[in-house]
């Protein structure tokens, strides 16, 4: 439903046999596949192509966190050992506060019993809330996906800056270095455009919840997988081979519990 008119280069079926060479030629060997469509139906789809695939590692799907029967919903998916956590479109929501609505609080609340993450999906007008959401949820493991999707391609930094800093210090979350081309000009970008705001990310989460995603393949509307690995690789450079290995695969591992 969010597919847009520019982007055609997106518009049509991927296939995990679309995905296991450009993971090859990158030296990546496995991934999780995350929600695209807010249905069950789709769950049913991805943990399928993870049976089939053993270099899907893992699934971030959907339910309706304010369903009356999110329990019972909770308990089914528990049965697939590649389900993982569970994700929303927050950033389409009318209400940009839904997640702080009694009915979504009290699905977040369930999903650390079953062992289940939470990806949050938002725009930076939401960040505020994210705050609030997670403070209240300590034991709740959360990643922010795409790192908010700041205004890259407007070169606005600093709100967004100032309230990542205050989410990073909630220590059960962490962060998605992914997502970021398609913030910025599509056609005039460099590796330099995302610097500050990857300065801003591992300042504020450091190495350890920071993890490469590469949103393949809504990227390629702006940028291959190697050129969006490269991004992170290309400044990763000073790091420590140890927590390289960590941004790279290691936090996810530990994060998604893989």
């Amino acid at each position: 439903s969010w597919l847009t008119d520019d982007m055609g280069v997106i518009r049509r079926d991927f296939f995990p046999a679309d995905l296991q060479p450009v993971l090859q030629q990158n030296g990546i060997d496995g991934c999780i596949a995350v929600q695209a469509d807010q249905s069950e139906e789709q769950n049913t789809f991805l943990l399928n192509l993870a049976l089939q695939n053993a270099f899907i590692k893992g699934v971030v799907g959907w339910v309706d966190l304010q369903a009356k029967n999110i329990d019972e919903r909770l308990q089914y998916y528990k049965q697939f050992k590649a389900m993982k956590g569970f994700r929303h479109v927050l950033q389409g929501e009318s209400n940009r506060a839904l997640m702080l609505e009694p009915e979504f609080k009290h699905g977040i609340s369930l999903l650390h019993q079953y062992g289940f993450t939470y990806d949050i999906l938002i725009f930076p007008d939401q960040l505020k809330y994210a705050g609030k959401l997670v403070k209240q949820f300590p034991q709740q493991k959360f990643v922010l996906d795409h790192i908010a999707k700041p205004f890259i391609k407007d070169g606005k930094i600093d709100t967004w800056a100032a309230e990542i800093e205050l989410l990073a210090r909630y220590e059960n979350v962490y962060c998605k270095v992914s997502g970021m081309v398609t913030e910025a000009d599509w056609q005039n970008w460099t590796p330099d455009t995302f610097t500050r705001y990857l300065d801003v990310i591992f300042n504020a989460f450091g190495a350890r919840r920071v993890m490469f995603g590469s949103d393949w393949p809504v990227c390629l509307v702006a940028a291959t997988y190697a050129q969006v690995k490269d991004i992170i690789y290309q400044y990763t450079q000073r790091f420590s081979a140890e927590n390289r290995k960590k941004i790279f695969g290691g936090n996810a591992v530990t994060f998604y519990n893989l």
